[in-house]
């Protein structure tokens, strides 16, 4: 029999739960570890909350969990509550699947001025992340500035640019949804160093920006090459670069009654977030021009005001003691998904924040091979009955599937009209539900 732990209950460790499984079939147990009262990760934290039909993969992750041989062990924190060590002991492979869930730095002057946010904190604060709740982002001023051209990127000016009535059918939170109830922001400048052909925006993503209710969208014809060269792209990338077309050429009477601008500065590199009294009050600018594909600065400068400003760049892996760690990639250093004997990592944790959720399913299958290369018909280790000792020694309040579909019951039974549920955003609210 083989033990397997999975830390992390994201997209990456379901799949490699559900890889595990069909590799050996009831000659396997896992358990998916995850910090939070929670399950599903990105799912649950990082996909938009106007996007509910991506968050329905959640039901194929559910079936995995109701299966004998897979537990869902919420609630307890690797590195705090139980060391990486003492799982290996316990589990003939140890999987590390926690993402990315931490933004990575700009390394820009500034940008520990308050106003300023990573995508992840502030995407978090909309979600309901319990570590993000209280981000309290101030959206008083009129000008927003968001860094990056990226889908990521897109949810943020979508959010920052709906009205209450869209976002009906939706599952953010009612603190976001009430302070954003009340922004005075009416430019939205999203800043890419590069052009339109470098753009990794999505065509549905952009194109729901033509679609909402008070944002006009804005595109400098300047800033798109010539119409031509858009055929050597590949065909998702060209539409959205035909979407980015489109934007110059929206009638100025479909413009009218619009009350939110949405510029897109292409070819504008960040030089320094600017502030007053601590509070960010601008973005200085340096243009760019492609050499080689790569923006280099010309020398021009210019300044854009903003009284919020959220960077969306990237993310990186939260670091675990004792485990090697690569700090150029935000990544665990490994070799194809291995660690150390016994150690793995999977999903965003093993080759940094790319792909889609789609992408950690090959990657979860993946690394169930190398670990049956690896440890053959198990090395009769106690697994889960042996973690379940140390959590009564320890009283540790382990949170189950069974306690999540408690919470899950309550958060469906307490959201507003129209939504499908409202998430609790205090763990120990979580962990009360679920002893209900």
């Amino acid at each position: 029999m083989r033990q397997i732990a999975i830390i992390g209950s994201g997209p990456a460790g379901y799949y490699t739960a559900e890889a595990a499984q069909k590799q050996w079939g009831d000659e396997v147990r896992v358990d998916i570890f995850d910090s939070l009262p929670v399950p599903y990760g990105l799912i649950r934290f990082g996909v938009a909350p106007d996007h509910q039909s991506i968050k329905g993969v959640s039901r194929r992750y559910e079936a995995t969990s109701l299966s004998n041989n897979v537990r869902f062990v919420g609630n307890v924190m690797v590195g705090r509550d139980v060391t990486i060590a003492e799982l290996q002991e316990l589990y003939d492979a140890v999987v590390l699947a926690t993402g990315a869930p931490h933004d990575k730095k700009t390394g820009i002057p500034g940008e520990d001025l308050r106003g300023v946010h990573g995508s992840a904190a502030f995407v978090g604060w909309y979600n309901g992340h319990p570590q993000f709740a209280e981000l309290d982002p101030d959206v008083s001023g009129q000008n927003a500035v968001v860094i990056g051209n990226g889908n990521v990127a897109l949810d943020v000016v979508r959010i920052l640019a709906k009205t209450r009535a869209e976002f009906h059918g939706s599952d953010i939170v009612n603190h976001a949804l009430d302070q954003l109830d009340h922004s005075q922001v009416r430019k939205i400048t999203v800043l890419g160093r590069r052009g339109p052909h470098q753009i990794a925006m999505t065509p549905k993503e952009l194109g729901e920006l033509g679609h909402l209710e008070r944002a006009n969208p804005h595109v400098d014809p300047a800033d798109l090459p010539p119409v031509e060269e858009d055929a050597a792209l590949d065909p998702g990338q060209r539409k959205s670069v035909a979407l980015l077309r489109g934007f110059t050429e929206i009638p100025a009477a479909d413009r009218e009654g619009k009350s939110i601008d949405v510029e897109f500065d292409f070819y504008a590199a960040p030089k320094a977030l600017l502030g007053a009294d601590g509070k960010v009050s601008g973005v200085e600018i340096e243009r760019t021009r492609l050499e080689g594909g790569k923006a280099v600065g010309t020398g021009e400068i210019y300044t854009v005001p903003a009284e919020l400003v959220v960077v969306c760049i990237g993310y990186q892996t939260s670091p675990i003691p004792d485990v090697p760690f690569d700090e150029k990639n935000g990544r665990f250093a490994n070799e194809e998904g291995r660690i150390r004997p016994g150690l793995y990592c999977v999903g965003w944790a093993r080759r940094g924040p790319t792909g889609t959720i789609g992408t950690n399913r090959p990657d979860g299958f993946a690394v169930i091979e190398k670990i049956a290369e690896d440890v053959g018909d198990g090395a009769a280790k106690p697994g889960g009955e042996g973690f379940d000792r140390i959590a009564s020694e320890r009283t540790l309040a382990v949170v189950t599937f069974d306690d999540w579909h408690k919470i899950d019951e309550a958060e469906v039974a307490r959201a507003r009209d129209g939504a499908p549920r409202e998430k609790f955003v205090a763990v120990q609210d979580m962990i009360d539900a679920a002893r209900s």
